[in-house]
């Protein structure tokens, strides 16, 4: 009886790099030996912006779209009720 696994090669079998034929195009060529761990992290951190919502919330929205919107629409809302709220700086009669 034969399995499909009894084909597949061994992990490790052919792990040496001048035996194994490398089917990628030289431009894609990568010298890991240069690499740098974590390089951008910092970066990345700064440019990403995760809100978590507590599940209560989460449940009120079907999606992602859904909850900017409702954002949106309140900071709307802020903007234009704040401008009802500015005092005069006049004396009052």
């Amino acid at each position: 009886m034969k399995f499909a696994w009894d084909q597949v090669p061994m992990r490790g079998k052919n792990m040496n790099p001048e035996e194994s034929e490398d089917e990628l195009r030289p431009e894609y060529d990568f010298d890991f030996s240069k690499a740098v761990r974590g390089k951008y992290y910092r970066q990345y951190l700064e440019s990403t912006n995760v809100v978590v919502l507590d599940p209560d919330v989460a449940a009120a929205f079907h999606n992602s779209e859904a909850v900017n919107q409702a954002l949106r629409a309140m900071l709307r809302f802020a903007e234009q009720t704040s401008n009802l709220t500015v005092r005069s700086s006049a004396p009052v009669r």
